[in-house]
């Protein structure tokens, strides 16, 4: 990074870019930090109303509250709550007929005037709709009129000019970010649950797949006996070829593990591998997993340990699989 404090082929200074970015984000950071301390009772009703809610939670707003607004549905839904997105603009030409009277509706608006969402009003109370008002004027007309107000106003925009919506869409954003995520944790919204609406893409595998799923397992599974011989290990080592090797007593319970990094640290003391018995190179009490836990404990396993193999137990203990960190990145979980 240059420490010229000019950068004469863009015309720009420096200093002066990153300190006006610096207040852009010093304005939103406490425009979102003042939003705590007037959380009150009509947020905890706003909770109680959405977990009430027996159909869907209509999510809506104009222009960039509008983009806040889309999002905060998705957020919604995402973590257990149905909902969606509906333009205001677009409900009063058809897009009503998507509204039922077991919905919830929560409006964006910073200035709690928007028209659009003013025009829906007396349809929505005539359905009987309960109206959650997210608005940064506690006395405008959407927030007097809404069954539950929650306050996201603000002392200035981190626009230089005052203008450009910036620190009230990060407010609104974190509101509703908040109204979601504690409806989340008072539905009691899980992992699984996480998961099961998250299947596809790096997030779904990461939540979903099992060390069951990539484990190596039955005849892929590198495995001795502890009276095997050092060569017997190696043998085993390079047919199943994830650089380990198990060392089990009777029917599977593990008693150590024989790893490329086991054969380095022995190779002075190695003078005949085949008379050389497995057990006197392998490392005791190797770190286990079961196989029903998520494969990204796993990664955290390794990374933590700093190891590159782990053996698969049931839930007695047996040796039933082993993985590499190969075998992570192939599953897309790392």
């Amino acid at each position: 990074m240059t420490t010229d404090p000019t950068l004469p082929e863009h015309g720009l200074n420096r200093a002066d870019v990153l300190a006006s970015a610096r207040a852009v984000l010093s304005t939103e950071a406490q425009s979102i930090a003042a939003l705590s301390e007037r959380l009150d009772d009509q947020f905890v009703e706003s909770v109680a109303q959405v977990l009430a809610c027996q159909g869907h939670v209509i999510v809506t707003g104009m222009g960039k509250s509008g983009h806040i607004a889309h999002k905060v549905a998705a957020t919604l839904a995402s973590t257990g709550t149905p909902a969606f997105f509906v333009h205001p603009a677009e409900a009063s030409h058809g897009d009503l007929g998507m509204i039922r009277r077991d919905d919830l509706m929560v409006a964006f608006s910073n200035s709690g005037e928007t028209e659009e969402i003013l025009r829906l009003l007396p349809i929505i109370k005539r359905m009987g709709i309960g109206l959650i008002a997210i608005t940064g004027q506690p006395q405008s007309s959407l927030a007097t009129h809404a069954d539950l107000h929650l306050n996201v106003s603000v002392d200035k925009e981190a626009c230089p000019l005052g203008l450009a919506p910036t620190a009230s869409t990060s407010a609104q954003l974190a509101m509703g970010d908040a109204l979601a995520l504690a409806v989340a944790q008072a539905r009691g919204f899980t992992h699984d649950d996480f998961a099961r609406s998250h299947p596809g893409g790096s997030l779904g595998r990461r939540l979903l797949v099992t060390i069951e799923d990539i484990m190596h397992s039955e005849d892929d599974l590198p495995r001795v006996s502890d009276e095997a011989s050092a060569a017997q290990a190696i043998v085993e080592m390079t047919r199943c070829r994830l650089g380990m090797c198990a060392v089990t007593h009777g029917e599977g319970k593990i008693v150590g593990v024989i790893t490329d990094g086991d054969l380095r640290r022995h190779i002075d003391q190695i003078q005949d591998i085949h008379t050389l018995p497995a057990h006197e190179i392998m490392t005791k009490n190797p770190q286990t997993i079961t196989h029903d836990q998520l494969a990204v404990h796993a990664v955290d396993l390794m990374q933590t340990r700093r190891i590159q193999g782990l053996l698969v137990t049931d839930q007695n203990g047996q040796l039933i699989g082993a993985l590499n960190f190969q075998d992570l990145l192939q599953a897309g979980v790392v």
